[in-house]
């Protein structure tokens, strides 16, 4: 029997898993769910928005990935992160004080950048590791009539891609292969790429925001493992639409154009953290797109939401062809 290759569960079989579980809190607003980010939960005047997500494929800054990646979740919902419980598991024998300080340092930074409470958590020596894994479980709160919903996005609506798609699986190859990369492109073009998480950064929170406090949000998500394309077939999913994009309109910085050709890789299915995806009315569309810029957040408005019965297409040099569908993601290829 062939096992599974690296990388998130198959959707298919994730959505049999969590279609299953039946609902028995009439406050749980939002459930398990292929597509949404995280969980709702109706506390009284708010709600509450639940996430989870680990860190697994770095241990370079392992602890400031963890809470910006759960804090995405929280902000594509329409909430603020607000408190952080992290489960810090360390491989034996690699282990001394200098890391878990590190990993510490990282997540207090993070926390403190986005302002987010640390409420609690959980370490230990953990047997079978090569590496550090961190995840992280974070809370955040919504006002009634903020929160956003992927199931909410309506054929005809627009996408807006903000910043640009592969930024954060382009900073993990400069650094995976920095060596290699230096060599052939020179130490100030790498240094460039790995600063990618920081400048165009991977946080979405900012952009989640200026956009949920300017229009009415019809749905947001950050595409992560899987790229784009993934972060497309997840939103497809929880709304029970198609999608069609233009490739031309689809931000590429040039050093990801330079390096996906390096290591012909597509850089639809490349991690994609930094990016969000903003669905928007036709009428709310220009207002969000004026917002974003005013707030210097690179953004274009890259396809529309279909009929599910149209599928998910792209439309390259005015030719439409089916959007790729990644298995694994295109990063796990060459690192």
């Amino acid at each position: 029997m062939k096992g599974f290759s690296v990388g998130k569960l198959g959707t298919d079989l994730l959505d049999e898993l969590v279609s299953g579980i039946k609902k028995k809190d009439p406050r749980v607003i939002v459930g398990p769910k292929v597509g949404e980010d995280a969980a709702v939960i109706d506390i009284g005047d708010k709600y509450l928005i639940s996430t989870t997500d680990p860190i697994t494929f770095t241990s370079y800054k392992i602890g400031w990935y963890m809470v910006n990646v759960n804090a995405n979740d929280i902000a594509t919902m329409g909430g603020t992160p607000k408190w952080l419980l992290t489960s810090i598991f360390l491989p034996e024998n690699k282990t001394d004080s200098t890391l878990v300080k590190e990993i510490f340092r990282d997540i207090e930074k993070a926390a403190d950048e986005l302002g987010i409470a640390i409420c609690g958590g959980h370490t230990e020596i953990t047997k079978g590791l090569d590496r550090p894994i961190v995840s992280g479980h974070m809370l955040g709160e919504v006002d009634k009539d903020k929160l956003v919903t992927n199931s909410r996005a309506r054929v005809g609506d627009e996408i807006i891609l903000t910043k640009g798609i592969a930024i954060e699986g382009m900073a993990l190859l400069a650094r995976e292969r920095e060596k290699e990369l230096s060599g052939k492109y020179g130490n100030l073009f790498v240094e460039r790429v790995q600063a990618f998480l920081h400048d165009p950064g991977i946080s979405v929170v900012k952009e989640a925001h200026t956009a949920n406090q300017t229009a009415n949000i019809r749905a947001m998500h950050d595409p992560t493992e899987g790229g784009l394309a993934t972060g497309l077939y997840e939103l497809t999913r929880a709304s029970n639409t198609g999608v069609v994009i233009y490739e031309d309109k689809i931000h590429l910085l040039d050093e990801t154009r330079i390096l996906c050709s390096e290591y012909k890789l597509d850089p639809l299915g490349v991690i994609a953290s930094g990016a969000l995806l903003i669905v928007v009315g036709p009428d709310d569309r220009d207002a969000v797109l004026s917002k974003l810029v005013q707030n210097d957040i690179e953004c274009s408005v890259i396809g529309k939401m279909t009929d599910k019965e149209d599928g998910l297409k792209i439309i390259a040099d005015g030719k439409e062809r089916e959007l790729p569908f990644f298995e694994v993601d295109e990063i796990a290829r060459v690192i």
